[in-house]
């Protein structure tokens, strides 16, 4: 039996490259009478309506004009117990985790409370244009087996794993190494590769882990390639001060990664903000990338992430909203403080280059550019449907846009969730339409 196949019309965005300045116009394709063919999941072929209605007579057509369709949004750092202490009042990084995140997460012990939170994360993911992310579960099994299970239920391409943590930390939040690692070992084995499952070994950060549980999750990293790493590094001048205490033999802070083995080109590192010159030499030698988080970098006061500084280095940057510290699930809000934070380094964020970040270049970072992230025929069909005009403000302000650019700059700056008109996963509609 032939699959259904729907024909998704509008206003198709599609980045092949990055874009190194407004002018790049060989970057991307946009097609102003455009549609998608999807059928099963996939991404059939990509065109002009009228070349893909004559190619698929039979297709559903859903007509999005005059809005745009474009690769599902990619986060790269978020924490999934944190949905119920976002916007909790700030103080910085160590006393944040220990006055909000630490009692909090102690909750996800409970299996119930862990599948309904999974369930109310996913979906708020996925009501702000969201269609893969990488996540950080508490320490508890449980969280990780209600977050994998609920994002199969959406059939999402998710990353996630348990956070290892074994000290500094309440009672109740501690594993040991030999339980991190058979934890994260039976969840690897039950998960990554299942559906569009992917797991990601989760060293909390240094702090919070002892040398001996360190050197399991390297072994983890060892016995498992295909998987991710993710953990944090240099948010927040306190932090690697601790650090240097609790590894007075290591090099720096990336150190005490490195010299566990952790340190690969699938290694995910938040913040990244406060690096030594021999840590960006590290980063460059072995392709591990930093994540820039914008908005809870500047809720938390902790710093300037250096985006050119570090792209100079041929280092590849992902970024990311980090919910809970994160102040929005958006990842349109999230280009917004990035701008902003870009600003404030005379470094610039055209909306051209924006967009393919939270796109194609977060799924390069991740190494998926073959799956999503794009709309090339063959690709996952994980789809974004944009609308400039969401609010009256915006509205307003696009009554005197005229080019492409001054478009996406509207939506990067002022959009939110009113801005996604739909999203879809696996070429699945996830937003009740109204």
């Amino acid at each position: 039996m032939t699959p259904k196949q729907t024909l998704l019309r509008g206003r198709v965005l599609d980045f092949s490259a990055e874009p190194q300045d407004p002018e790049d116009t060989g970057a991307y394709d946009y097609i102003e009478d455009g549609a998608l063919l999807v059928a099963d999941g996939m991404i059939l072929a990509k065109g002009s309506y009228g070349e893909l209605a004559r190619q698929a007579p039979q297709a559903e057509v859903i007509d999005h004009r005059p809005h745009i369709l474009m690769a599902g949004f990619i986060d790269t750092h978020l924490h999934f117990p944190q949905v119920q202490v976002t916007a909790s009042w700030g103080s910085q990084l160590l006393d944040w985790l220990n006055n909000y995140t630490f009692p909090e997460e102690t909750r996800f012990a409970d299996g119930a409370h862990s599948a309904e939170m999974a369930g109310h994360f996913m979906d708020l993911l996925t009501a702000h244009g969201t269609t893969t992310a990488v996540a950080y579960c508490s320490v508890h099994k449980a969280s990780a087996e209600a977050y994998f299970d609920a994002a199969a239920a959406r059939d999402m391409r998710m990353i996630g794993g348990k956070v290892m943590m074994d000290r500094n930390a309440p009672d109740g939040l501690l594993d040991t190494p030999v339980s991190g690692y058979d934890d994260s070992k039976a969840l690897i084995a039950r998960y990554h590769g299942r559906g569009r499952g992917m797991y990601a070994i989760t060293p909390r950060f240094a702090i919070t882990s002892t040398p001996a549980q360190l050197e399991m999750a390297g072994a983890l990293v060892q016995e498992h390639p295909e998987c991710y790493v993710q953990t944090h590094l240099s948010e927040n001048h306190d932090e690697i001060a601790y650090t240097a205490e609790l590894y007075p033999q290591a090099r720096d802070y990336l150190d005490v990664y490195q010299s566990n083995g952790l340190l690969t080109e699938k290694m995910l590192l938040g913040h990244s903000i406060h690096l030594q010159p021999r840590e960006i030499d590290a980063l460059a030698e072995t392709g591990a990338k930093p994540v820039f988080c914008p908005t809870s970098n500047l809720f938390l006061g902790s710093g300037l992430f250096d985006d050119a500084g570090l792209r100079d280095r041929g280092i590849t940057n992902a970024i990311a909203t980090d919910i809970g510290a994160g102040t929005s699930y958006s990842m349109l809000q999230t280009l917004n403080e990035g701008y902003k934070i870009l600003q404030l380094q005379n470094q610039k964020l055209h909306p051209l280059r924006a967009f393919h970040w939270i796109t194609r270049g977060n799924a390069q970072a991740l190494g998926l550019e073959d799956k999503i992230g794009t709309l090339e025929a063959g690709t996952e069909a994980d789809i974004v449907v944009l609308d400039a005009r969401a609010t009256p403000a915006m509205d307003l302000r696009m009554q005197r846009a005229e080019t492409l650019s001054e478009e996406l700059f509207v939506l990067q700056m002022l959009g939110d969730d009113r801005a996604i008109a739909q999203t879809y996963v696996a070429g699945k509609p996830m937003k009740p339409v109204s």
